[in-house]
C-alpha cells in the first residue's frame, strides 16, 4: 500500500516539505521566497511593483482649415518696378510708400526726407528682392 500511495498522480506533497525560501540581502536570514520585506530585520529586500496608470490622451482636432479671405483682408497687388522707380526718383517724399497705401509712412518720409536717406536705401534694396507682383 505504501508504494501505491507514492505512485498516485493526484497525491499532494508531504506536509513536511518546506516552502521555497531566499536569503535577505541585508541580514542574511532565511525568508519566504515571495517576501518583499525581511521578516527578521524589517528592511525591504525587493522593489515593490507599482502599477503604472493607464494614461489615455485623446486629442481631437477641431480646427477647420478653410482659406477664406474677407473683403477687408484682401491684399492689393503692386508692381515691383513701379515701386522701385518711385523709390529711386521720389523716395525723399515717400512716393513709393503712398503707392503701397502706407499713408502714415509716406508723411513720415516727407518730413524726414526718407528717414534721412537711410530709409530710402533700405526700401530700394528691399523692393529689388520682392517678387513681381508683390502684395501689400
Amino acid at each position: 500500500m505504501d508504494m501505491e500511495q507514492n505512485t498516485q498522480p493526484w497525491q499532494e506533497a508531504p506536509p513536511n516539505a518546506a516552502p521555497p525560501q531566499k536569503f535577505c540581502k541585508h541580514c542574511g536570514g532565511r525568508i519566504p521566497a515571495d517576501a518583499v520585506i525581511c521578516t527578521l530585520c524589517g528592511r525591504q529586500v525587493e522593489e515593490t511593483a507599482q502599477a503604472t496608470p493607464n494614461i489615455v490622451i485623446n486629442n481631437t482636432n477641431t480646427n477647420e482649415n478653410i482659406n477664406t479671405m474677407n473683403a477687408y483682408m484682401q491684399a492689393k497687388a503692386r508692381n515691383k518696378w513701379v515701386a522701385v522707380l518711385l523709390c529711386f526718383f521720389l523716395g525723399g517724399i515717400g512716393a513709393h510708400k503712398f503707392y503701397e497705401g502706407k499713408i502714415g509712412m509716406g508723411v513720415l518720409y516727407i518730413f524726414t526726407f526718407g528717414l534721412f536717406g537711410i530709409g530710402i536705401l533700405i526700401d530700394f534694396i528691399t523692393l529689388l528682392f520682392k517678387p513681381n507682383p508683390y502684395y501689400v
